[in-house]
């Protein structure tokens, strides 16, 4: 047997945080040197931060990065460590990842495939290197190789897939097994998306078994730059076996996953293996580096997944915990002081706030209460907090903003709410203000204003008279309003600009409405494991959705003015998603839901239609969010989209024609 320990390291990392990232690193270096490590492996660029975007380009950038990397040398006695940062190759900026022996820079392995789809714009800032090709750059006074290298280190073997390499066909562990690797590190950034677990999971499990080696995955953690989520997964696998996995959506800073693995029985592994060619040629790609590898003694090792993860609902999971960490990350790294919400009663405001709740339940549970004082620490007012529900109120403001449109009913689910939930909670009356704006434009235009007439500028006023008071006390606290606008009604804009848009962050603007009240039904009779339900979420889940703009009498809810959400969600994929025309969609529909009779499915996919292309703008100045899923609306990340365009006019008399040849 030869028996090495590897490691991987989870960090809750910040672009452009040299001191904060270069300690962070630090620390899982020596945390792996008292779990008995040789080997670790580190997130990708993890040093400059992943998410640094267009000031991957500006040069003090780099030079930032190669003072961190120098800085890191020293603390690497005795190890074998793999860091992250970007390098620049004959005026190219590339990707890599630098491995580090002993206190020693050996070289640089640069990334072959770039993340360019989806929510990821690496070749914006990056070069893919090309495979079979090494050059030399010089660090710290000396040069060392870079490019598609691998390294043989006290004669085991190491190369290297960085992140999207083990995404693509053409995977460079292919390669590498050639080569007769025994150790892949895969340094990674890999935001988290629901069900994205069991992808990863599969192609480190499989990577380990088709190439006949060990593989060791390290993950970013939490919310690094703002809208993406990283769950801070850690694997090791080895022969198509895990051997350790590392726990996900942590508060801690650093966390650590080691395991043991035998260099001996993966190669016989791949001695085993009929698709395994070795190349017999010169290896003029490996890097000969002397170590000697310290003794490890054999130790039985079974993973065991969290609880939760095993759950039949795991997204409904997953989301209670992906956005409370991002919530957490994004209120101390903006350094705001707590958070507001305009808590209507409905379910978008009451779910935010549940996710608030929860934010500080998870965060005291796993650091407890003087843990979570310390990580926000600048917040002097909860100091002295006494309970996870002192905590709560001092982070968490909710206001309920009344206009003679209110009822009863949205109030006191409101109340219940912030009561069950925890928060400092206000009842405001805007009636005054609302009439008043209401009469000041009546009176410039000469006329009374009536429902009849001016119904839109009628319910607009009501949402954006609610900002003023909201925003006044998000800025006499110092906090971070939430705007409540979610994805559905973004995608036909049934959202009042500055008004029900309101907030400086949108943490459920990628999830659609339909779902979101799936998981408040689960949030009021079950809830996380380990938290238990909220029962107080009875009085949301029991109304329609409802914007409570128009009078009580004229019975307003969001479905009669849109349509079954449902339905509405299941056409914005198929029109936005996968790119159907209206007529496609319209038939898509027919199949999908039965139910409807061919006339008002097509009123209802014609009129998704005009509001997505009219309602462009407003998704392009909605606050910014989290990505849960990676197929959101978001034209910052995923969906782009022209404000001004056509309409789709061609395309939807096509879908009426094709309607009324149904319907007779």
């Amino acid at each position: 047997m030869k028996l090495i320990k590897v490691a991987a390291a989870s960090l809750n990392q910040t672009p452009l945080d040299w001191r904060g990232n270069l300690r962070r690193v630090l620390e899982a270096i020596e945390m792996a040197r008292a779990q008995g490590a040789s080997v670790v492996c580190l997130p990708e660029l993890c040093l400059s931060g992943y998410g640094c975007e267009d000031t991957f380009l500006a040069p003090d950038t780099l030079r930032q990065a190669n003072r961190s990397l120098e800085a890191v040398l020293p603390v690497t006695r005795g190890l074998v460590v793999s860091v992250g940062l970007p390098c620049m190759v004959n005026n190219a900026i590339f990707n890599v990842a630098a491995l580090i022996v002993d206190g020693t820079l050996c070289g640089m392995v640069a990334k072959q495939h770039l993340a360019g789809d989806g929510i990821h714009y690496e070749p914006r800032w990056f070069k893919p290197w090309p495979a079979g090709i090494r050059d030399a750059v010089t660090i710290a006074g000396r040069e060392v190789p870079v490019g598609d290298l691998h390294f043989v280190v006290g004669g085991v073997r190491i190369g290297f897939e960085i992140c999207e390499d083990a995404w693509v066909a053409s995977r460079p562990g292919a390669q590498l097994s050639q080569r007769g690797i025994d150790v892949i590190l895969n340094p990674s950034a890999s935001h988290f998306a629901f069900g994205k677990i069991e992808i990863r999971q599969r192609f480190v499990l499989e990577g380990s078994r088709a190439f006949g080696c060990s593989y060791v995955y390290a993950n970013l953690l939490g919310n690094e730059a703002g809208r993406a989520i990283y769950d801070g997964e850690a694997m090791i696998a080895t022969a198509g076996r895990l051997v350790a996995v590392g726990p996900r959506f942590s508060y801690a800073d650093v966390r650590v996953t080691s395991g043991v693995v035998d260099v001996d029985v993966t190669r016989l592994q791949q001695a085993r293996l009929a698709s395994f060619q070795p190349h017999l040629t010169e290896d003029s790609g490996a890097v000969q580096v002397e170590y000697e590898w310290r003794r490890v003694a054999p130790v039985v090792q079974e993973v065991r997944p969290a609880a939760w993860e095993s759950s039949n609902h795991l997204k409904e999971e997953e989301f209670a915990r992906a956005v409370p960490l991002a919530l957490f990350d994004y209120l101390r790294k903006s350094r705001s002081q707590g958070f507001v919400v305009s808590l209507s009663g409905g379910a978008d405001s009451s779910a935010i706030t549940c996710l608030v709740g929860l934010m500080v339940a998870q965060g005291c549970g796993e650091l407890g209460l003087d843990g979570m004082k310390d990580k926000l620490g600048y917040i002097a007012s909860i100091r002295a907090a006494s309970s996870v529900r002192d905590m709560t109120r001092r982070l968490l403001t909710t206001a309920y903003q009344a206009t003679e449109n209110s009822g009863p009913v949205t109030r006191s689910a409101a109340r219940a709410v912030a009561e069950a939930v925890g928060s400092e909670h206000h009842e405001l009356d805007i009636s005054a203000l609302h009439a008043g704006y209401v009469a000041m434009v009546g009176e410039a235009l000469g006329r009374p204003l009536t429902w009849a007439q001016d119904d839109i500028a009628l319910q607009n006023i009501q949402a954006r008279v609610r900002s003023p008071g909201i925003w006044m006390l998000t800025n006499v606290k110092g906090a971070l309003l939430l705007s409540t606008s979610n994805r559905s009604e973004a995608a036909v804009g049934y959202a009042t600009m500055d008004g029900d848009t309101s907030g400086g962050l949108a943490p459920i603007a990628g999830i659609d409405k339909a779902w979101l009240r799936l998981w408040l039904r689960w949030m009021e009779t079950e809830g996380p494991l380990g938290l238990g339900p909220i029962p107080a979420l009875s009085a949301v889940n029991a109304q329609a959705p409802t914007a409570e703009l128009r009078p009580p009498e004229r019975t307003q809810t969001d479905e009669a003015d849109l349509m079954p959400y449902p339905l509405l969600d299941a056409i914005e994929r198929a029109a936005i998603r996968d790119k159907q025309s209206p007529v496609e969609v319209y038939r898509q529909m027919r199949l999908v839901f039965p139910e409807y009779a061919p006339e008002p499915l097509g009123v209802w996919v014609y009129r998704f239609f005009r509001l997505w292309c009219r309602n462009q703008w407003k998704r392009e100045r909605y606050a910014p969010s989290f990505h849960v899923d990676d197929e959101n609306l978001d034209p910052k990340t995923w969906c782009r989209f022209p404000i001004l365009n056509g309409g789709y006019e061609l395309e939807l008399e096509e879908l009426r024609a094709a309607v009324a040849a149904e319907a007779t």
